[in-house]
């Protein structure tokens, strides 16, 4: 199979009030801030704050949709067999558009593929992290638009644990992994399809104390969002959400500010992903959606069905 890779080393407008928020339609997606999300088990593209009209997937359990950076498309895991530990569903990793066309499947259904993003490097290449058969250890897979079950290919090695978050304009991989005699931290990840990927630690002093999880990159690749869970018996309620500068040449983050649950409420506060225009983050709480807005540090809520579960929203063109 043949990938392309283009790694380094490898007027005044009428205003309309929707679900109790104003909405600027000069403004277009960058001020009403159109995501993608889960609700009920099922995919929706909206924009935050509205009602819901049709979803884009109907009759199963669709998990954590991302969006291309061009094309308008999303990519997303389908989960096909369930269990008690979610390290063993089986899923299937899924392509559509974000009007609900050409919807295709990546892998087959028989691995624990999880946390699909794509690339932002122009080529649009989905890559998800793929669970070790009899280990609990994962490897980063990629394939591409039009693919077929069985041509994807392993990006990191099997002997050691890699776990990969969002991707960099210059074809680096923001990751967790654990390599030969650098030891477990979060690294920068050149792939290498010839060898062994090069792996640059990232400084990060909130390690020290607890588990970053679900690291999002800004559009301009500045900044970061994350949750941290503080200690490392792995809890997922309770978590704290932050924000972060980061440098990508050093590469190091810094400048560690809280921004959602600093009390450490023992509820699920996830998945924060940045806006197309990087003024805010939105994020899931306690089954809603909430949108954060950096500048002013206010929060509101954007889910607008209170009996309905939300999760896993994610911004308009803006890949994790």
């Amino acid at each position: 199979m043949t990938l392309r890779f283009t790694f380094q080393a490898l007027t005044a407008a009428s205003a309309l009030l929707i679900g109790g928020h104003l909405f600027d339609d000069a403004q277009g997606a960058e001020k009403n801030h159109r995501a993608a999300y889960y609700k009920d088990g099922e995919i929706h593209v909206n924009i935050l704050g509205a009602p819901e009209v049709k979803p884009i997937t109907q009759g199963h359990w669709d998990f954590k949709p991302s969006w291309s950076k061009t094309g308008n498309k999303l990519v997303f895991f389908r989960r096909l067999v369930n269990a008690k530990e979610v390290s063993n569903w089986k899923t299937a990793i899924c392509i559509i558009n974000v009007d609900g066309t050409e919807f295709h499947q990546l892998t087959d259904g028989t691995h624990t593929d999880f946390n699909q993003t794509w690339t932002r490097d122009g080529t649009n290449t989905p890559i998800w992290n793929r669970r070790t058969p009899g280990s609990q250890r994962y490897r980063v897979f990629a394939s591409k638009i039009g693919a077929k079950p069985g041509e994807e290919i392993a990006l990191t090695p099997k002997e050691f644990n890699t776990w990969a978050f969002s991707c960099l304009k210059d074809g680096r991989i923001l990751v967790r992994a654990n390599p030969p005699k650098k030891g477990p931290g979060y690294y920068l990840m050149s792939p290498n399809l010839d060898g062994i990927p090069k792996y640059e630690r990232i400084q990060c002093d909130l390690e020290k104390e607890g588990i970053l999880a679900r690291i999002s990159l800004s559009v301009d690749e500045k900044r970061v969002c994350f949750e941290y869970q503080k200690g490392f018996k792995k809890s997922v309620a309770g978590r704290i959400l932050y924000l972060a500068d980061f440098d990508p040449s050093q590469p190091a983050m810094t400048n560690f500010k809280p921004f959602a649950n600093e009390d450490v409420k023992k509820i699920w506060f996830a998945y924060p992903r940045w806006t197309r225009d990087q003024s805010a983050v939105v994020y899931h709480a306690g089954r809603k959606l909430f949108l954060h807005t950096t500048d002013t540090g206010t929060t509101e809520q954007v889910s607008t069905n209170d009996q309905a579960d939300y999760r896993y929203p994610h911004g308009e063109a803006t890949p994790k």
